[in-house]
């Protein structure tokens, strides 16, 4: 059986993660209050930035800036998004 947090990015009671994601504090903290379903959603969205974006892991600037992001997208702020990106519509 999983378990279930209270996502702060959907706002509802869904599936958490198996395991943290980031060692330390910050993980801890997305392992507890962020679904599997709002990370998966971050998973691609990082891997769309960091490619419409050219970001070069090993730059410093490109993994503070995706940090921040990650922070915004699943805090259900404002985030980047890719230069020309249209959602699908529904």
């Amino acid at each position: 059986m999983s378990r279930t947090v209270h996502c702060r990015k959907h706002k509802q009671d869904l599936p958490g993660l198996d395991r943290q994601p980031y060692p330390g504090a910050k993980g801890e903290d997305i392992f507890n209050n962020v679904s599997k379903q709002a990370w998966d959603e971050w998973q691609a969205h990082q891997t769309m930035l960091i490619n419409e974006r050219r970001l070069n892991m090993m730059n410093a600037e490109d993994r503070k800036f995706l940090q921040g992001e990650m922070d915004k997208f699943l805090s259900g702020e404002e985030y980047a998004q890719a230069d020309g990106y249209v959602p699908p519509s529904a």
